[in-house]
């Protein structure tokens, strides 16, 4: 009886290569699955069952991850006004997490003997699902027939052709990832440390000249309307408010980071939507959370952002974090009002019922109603009492 191996499948040429090369030179049963979290239309994901069923998988399984991957990884990312880099909204590393976890637990339903994936050894993937799979199926075989062999896409190509397999072996220019929370970008202008990618290799072209302003409502921290058009659920809003905002090439920017593995990687992306959201989010935070809160939520958000980049999302420290960021949009809610025109966004400001720029407390810079200038006199002495001794002892025993 053959042994079984679940494959994350994408359809692309590693991992059309994986399928033959298991199933044919290595005697597996192969079952295929793949994982939409946001990035693929209803005609694309049947075209790519099937391929595999072409290839000659065993079975092939489509999980509709787009909400699990929202509710478990991304609202947290928005809680947390999370950037990387403060450059980077994590577009691909927080969809890696999500289609290792759902291969894993497939690989479990399964009873399989072995899991594979098609990466390579050159990037943070490999690193992402290997991780995800020791944690959540210790003792299950990692099969990576691209990284072990150290396969060149010609080598594949040739590989594929002798066994008779038919699709598009021309390389696009640039390398694409599509989902939910943004779209990378890889070609050789993403290769050194100078240059930005051409109009052209942008998968969202620039359609709109003119400008419009929108509004943007958050329940607890969570996009519920745009423009006063309610949603079931935010990966609704999200996708809605990308379809307004895609248009004007908002989002486009290029990220340098450093890598699980220790090298700099540079990449394109485009995420009109995210950036956004994270920035009116952030905004109306500022509003409405206190300094201390603010404070401690960017210093927490910084660790977040970068351990989930690096695969640790089933740390419990993590549990720990998404707890305080939890807790810490209880009164983030309210509208913000946002300006976009071709290139660019700004927040023009935002209402909230939780608003701690209320009036009645004081303007600042013009008067206040909550003290007197006494009082302020009598704080700013006691606020610099201990610096005013420092400097008087210092100073006596000169």
């Amino acid at each position: 009886m053959s042994k079984k191996v679940v494959l994350g499948f994408s359809g692309g040429l590693d991992t059309t290569y994986c399928v033959k090369y298991l199933s044919e030179d290595k005697g597996y049963e192969v079952h295929s699955v793949i994982v939409n979290t946001g990035g693929f239309t209803e005609e694309e994901l049947k075209h790519i069952e099937q391929h595999a069923y072409k290839l000659g998988v065993k079975t092939h399984t489509t999980v509709n991850a787009v909400k699990g991957y929202y509710d478990n990884i991304i609202k947290y990312l928005v809680f947390g006004n999370v950037l990387k880099n403060n450059t980077y909204p994590l577009s691909v590393s927080a969809e890696r997490l999500s289609q290792a976890l759902h291969i894993a637990e497939h690989a479990k339903k399964l009873n399989a003997d072995a899991v594979a994936h098609g990466s390579t050894g050159a990037g943070n993937d490999q690193v992402r699902f290997d991780m995800i799979f020791h944690i959540m199926i210790p003792g299950v075989e990692i099969i990576t027939p691209i990284r072990d062999m150290r396969l060149s896409r010609e080598e594949e190509i040739s590989y594929l052709k002798v066994k008779g397999v038919e699709m598009n072996f021309e390389k696009a220019a640039y390398s694409i990832n599509k989902g939910l929370w943004g779209t990378s970008v890889g070609g050789r202008e993403t290769l050194s440390s100078k240059g930005m990618l051409p109009e052209s290799a942008w998968p969202t072209q620039v359609t709109k000249n003119g400008e419009e302003e929108v509004k943007l409502h958050f329940e607890k921290g969570q996009l519920t309307k745009v423009n006063d058009k309610s949603f079931d659920h935010p990966t609704e809003a999200i996708q809605y408010l990308q379809s307004i905002a895609g248009g004007y090439g908002i989002g486009r920017d290029i990220h340098v980071g450093d890598t699980i593995i220790g090298i700099k990687g540079r990449v394109g992306f485009e995420a009109a939507a995210p950036m956004v959201i994270l920035k009116a989010h952030h905004a109306l935070e500022k509003n409405v959370l206190t300094k201390w809160q603010l404070n401690w939520k960017d210093q927490l958000a910084q660790f977040y952002g970068n351990w989930l980049h690096e695969g640790q999302i089933l740390d419990p420290v993590m549990r720990d974090i998404e707890s305080f960021f939890e807790h810490s949009q209880q009164n983030v809610t309210g509208d913000v009002y946002v300006h976009l025109a071709p290139y660019r966004f700004q927040v023009i400001g935002i209402e909230s019922a939780y608003d701690l720029m209320s009036s009645k407390f004081g303007k600042y810079g013009e008067m206040n109603n909550g003290w007197s200038g006494e009082d302020v006199r009598g704080f700013s002495k006691i606020f610099g009492n201990q610096t005013a001794i420092w400097q008087q002892v210092n100073e006596s025993s000169k």
